[in-house]
């Protein structure tokens, strides 16, 4: 990936300005597809309620990638400006909490699916019958008309979600970006090309939960069932991987 940042970053190395905050947007467009990204927000959607369709996985999505954007911009500018950043050892910590959450993330998910509060059964909305997963907070097997927990009960809400993203700004992939927007000919340029770049990711995010969100809705239920606890398993073993990487 860091290779096609490379050369998103050299579409505008040099051009006008023009180009080079378009390359920035770019960039962030496709930074939201990091791994670590996919692998958080993944875990952070699955097992919602569905009976919001995409809309609650983007709100999400977007408090995430708000989060993320804070950080960006503030651990960012005094690098684009001033050519400032976080010590060596920081720097490692950070990548580490980020690997921890994706671990707390995905164990989360696969103990709420061992217990069988996580799974799927028909629903109808608008007269359309269909499958969707969704957390039940009361014991297995044991259904009621308000059984349903929803993202505010289960404590991920928006705001939680952005705090989360908060953390994720200050780690993970992202310090690949600001450098390369960083190199934008001029401190205001660079700037902008950062707060562009911010904004591009934040976007991506909420549009790649929402779809993710929508999918789940669209009676893919039982299917995600199946796959939870290998994508949980995944998720965990990529989180550890990438926390232990980063303080090797």
């Amino acid at each position: 990936m860091e290779g096609l940042d490379q050369r998103l970053a050299d579409l505008g190395g040099g051009s006008s300005l023009g180009l080079a905050l378009i390359a920035a947007v770019l960039l962030g467009l496709r930074h939201a597809t990091d791994p670590d990204h996919l692998t958080a927000l993944s875990t952070l959607v699955l097992g919602e309620d569905r009976a919001g369709g995409g809309r609650l996985a983007g709100r999400l999505g977007a408090a995430w990638g708000a989060g993320h954007a804070v950080t960006l911009i503030a651990l960012g500018l005094p690098v684009v400006l001033f050519d400032l950043r976080l010590p060596d050892g920081v720097q490692r910590a950070l990548e580490a909490l980020v690997g921890a959450i994706i671990v707390a993330l995905a164990l989360r998910l696969l103990i709420r699916w061992r217990r069988g509060r996580l799974h799927s059964h028909a629903h109808a909305h608008g007269g359309i019958v269909h499958a969707h997963p969704h957390v039940h907070e009361a014991a297995p097997g044991v259904h009621g008309p308000h059984d349903h927990a929803h993202a505010e009960q289960l404590g991920r809400t928006p705001l939680a979600a952005f705090g989360l993203g908060l953390v994720h700004g200050a780690g993970g992939s992202a310090a690949v970006g600001v450098l390369l927007v960083a190199a934008v000919p001029g401190r205001a340029a660079s700037a902008l090309a950062l707060a562009l770049f911010a904004a591009a990711c934040a976007l991506s995010m909420a549009l790649l939960s929402a779809a993710f969100g929508k999918g789940l809705a669209a009676g893919r239920g039982a299917l995600v069932e199946r796959l939870t606890p290998a994508l949980g398993v995944a998720a965990l073993a990529f989180g550890t991987l990438y926390a232990a990487t980063a303080l090797s």
